[in-house]
């Protein structure tokens, strides 16, 4: 067999099969280079689920008549020019490969205007990459590329693809992702020349919210806290959902670096160690984070839909963003946003809460005195069986309990209104949260083995392991190598000692190995910390007095993660007069 080249048609369409699996491929390369060309207005035609037409429009700063045969060569491109630029791209598109592959298996046409003459120039193309006809077009400024027919040549490929129906939901869910990463622009989405999508240019925080919701739902607005931090030349923003809020799947989870829509196993394992005691097994939370740093600190070029990315400093990504969200999560607390409305869940508004007295596991507590500061400013002493609310309510945001519903709920009076109180979840939180500050105050205690385990690994994982003896010695195991493929564990944690330790072991030089670092043993300890606090919480049917009631409700406005307890469920819930007066259908 001989050494021959290629075609370039063929050449093409081979490296069409490495980015365009589908046309919902093709909006996405089309968006990047509107993108790219500093567009403020986008809108997008689809037929047929887009095997028929993809049109996709800009207003951006167009291409000129000569550069238009260029844009549909393969690796042609005007974002970089020597392997300098490809250490901190900008720009989304940067290969120059999408137009010539697409041509390649559609029907292309490319129409771009400048603005510099009275009209714009078309070209056509089939992806052999030679004798373009270039031609004469109406078009305001900025630029239109239609895809007709795709996969009309490879029609191996275009019985993959599903009903017109599912092709276009895959488009539509690419354009909400993408529109979520350019705020500033404005989309538009056709298909079947009805209108499905029409998003306007979100400039502030309560824009962007909006959009946010009409892609999400309200419901995730309402339910999510709103992230910014800065630390380092790193900065995350964006929005996570409450741990009550959660999904089965994790098909509501957008990450965005320096604008770009990647998916990261180690950002994704940040996410979910930042959640790991505050939400239930097999649940999943919700977000939109955009993670900008340096360009240099990244490498973009680590896939071919440029759907993965690296870092340069894993780790300390992978550390910034789990401790970001756990920030996060960890001031979820009652709090009053305004006068007027009371909710479960929101942004904490810190330095909020006076000083209390210590909520005691016993419960034995006398009536604490700080409900006297609501009438400071009143001639009357408050009434026994009730209590007001004239004066700064946010001193009591919980409100005063009035009662013990069948031994499990606090009913407590607020000054807009009511809230009822799991006595057991809310006990819960506080007593894990106090046991976890306890512990971390404190020197992990270790228990000799009675018969050391030998432990049977890799050579590589031995070598991991004796690197990070330190590591093992800080949270209170003793392993040593004792031969090129064997470990020997001599102790573990007084607190694990019903844990397979073995397994343990196993297990976090699996997590060193793949994240530089391991959370598993920390997770092992809440674990145990959870149960003890739950053994030690409030039981069901347990009468509480007014004292203990109050007492509880006073610890838990101070507690973190005090919106639902270690399993997930929520601690409390919230009406406001205002809800109490659609029940009753009073002022309507």
């Amino acid at each position: 067999m001989y050494i021959h080249i290629l075609p370039p048609q063929l050449v093409n369409q081979i490296a069409a099969g490495e980015v365009i699996e589908r046309p919902a491929s093709i909006v996405k390369e089309l968006l990047e280079n509107c993108f790219d060309a500093q567009a403020t207005q986008i809108t997008i035609h689809i037929e047929q689920g887009g095997l028929r037409l993809i049109r996709v429009c800009d207003d951006g700063v167009g291409i000129e008549k000569d550069d238009l045969p260029l844009a549909l060569s393969r690796h042609a491109t005007s974002k970089i020019s020597n392997l300098d630029d490809l250490e901190h791209v900008t720009s989304m598109g940067f290969r120059g490969e999408a137009l010539a592959s697409i041509s390649s298996v559609a029907k292309l046409t490319l129409t771009s205007h400048c603005g510099n003459t009275s009209h714009g120039w078309s070209v056509c193309s089939d992806g052999a990459e030679q004798f373009f006809d270039i031609q004469p077009a109406p078009h305001p400024q900025g630029t239109t590329v239609e895809v007709c027919d795709l996969f009309y040549n490879t029609p191996a490929r275009r019985k993959f693809l599903k009903s017109y129906k599912t092709e276009f939901s895959h488009i539509e869910t690419i354009v909400k992702r993408m529109a979520l990463s350019r705020f500033a622009l404005g989309f538009t989405l056709f298909h079947q020349q009805k209108e499905v999508l029409k998003l306007t240019p979100a400039l502030d925080l309560s824009q962007q919210e909006q959009r946010v919701a009409s892609i999400f739902s309200s419901d995730f607005i309402n339910n999510a806290l709103h992230l910014d931090f800065e630390i380092s030349g790193l900065t995350l923003s964006g929005w996570i959902s409450v741990p009550t809020f959660s999904r089965s799947q994790t098909d509501m989870q957008f990450f965005y670096v320096n604008g770009r829509f990647v998916k990261d196993k180690s950002v994704s394992h940040a996410i979910k160690q930042a959640y790991s005691d505050v939400l239930f097994s097999g649940r999943h939370p919700i977000f939109v984070l955009y993670l900008t740093l340096n360009p240099e600190e990244v490498d973009v070029n680590a896939h071919p839909a440029k759907l993965e990315v690296r870092f340069r400093e894993s780790r300390a990504v992978h550390d910034f963003v789990m401790s970001c969200v756990k920030r996060a999560l960890a001031n979820v607390r009652p709090t009053i946003p305004n006068y007027g409305e009371l909710s479960a869940h929101s942004e904490i508004e810190f330095d909020t809460f006076q000083t209390s007295p210590r909520f005691q596991q016993s419960l034995n507590l006398s009536e604490p005195e700080i409900y006297q500061t609501l009438y400071s400013q009143s001639n009357e002493s408050p009434p026994e069986h009730k209590k007001t609310f004239d004066t700064n309510p946010n001193l009591m945001v919980l409100g005063y309990a009035i009662s013990h519903l069948h031994g499990i709920y606090i009913l407590s009076e607020t000054a807009t209104g009511m809230v009822l109180v799991d006595t057991h979840a809310a006990h819960e939180r506080i007593t894990f949260e106090r046991l976890k500050q306890q512990y971390a105050n404190g020197k992990i205690a270790t228990q000799s083995l009675l018969l050391p385990i030998k432990i049977t690994v890799t050579e590589a994982e031995a070598e991991l392991a004796e690197n990070s003896e330190y590591f093992f010695q800080t949270v209170g195991f003793e392993l040593n190598r004792i031969a090129l493929e064997t470990l020997l564990l001599r102790a573990q944690p007084a607190l694990l000692q019903n844990s397979d330790g073995e397994q343990l072991v196993r297990d976090v030089l699996a997590d060193l190995a793949e994240h530089e670092e391991s959370y598993r043993i920390q997770t092992e300890y809440n674990e145990v910390l959870a149960k003890m606090a739950c053994y030690g919480s409030v039981r069901a049917h347990r009468i509480l007095t007014q004292e203990e009631m109050n007492a509880l409700l006073r610890e838990l406005e101070q507690t973190e993660r005090g919106g639902q307890c270690n399993h997930g469920r929520p601690t409390w819930v919230a009406l406001s007069t205002q809800d109490l007066d659609k029940f009753f259908l009073r002022g309507q």
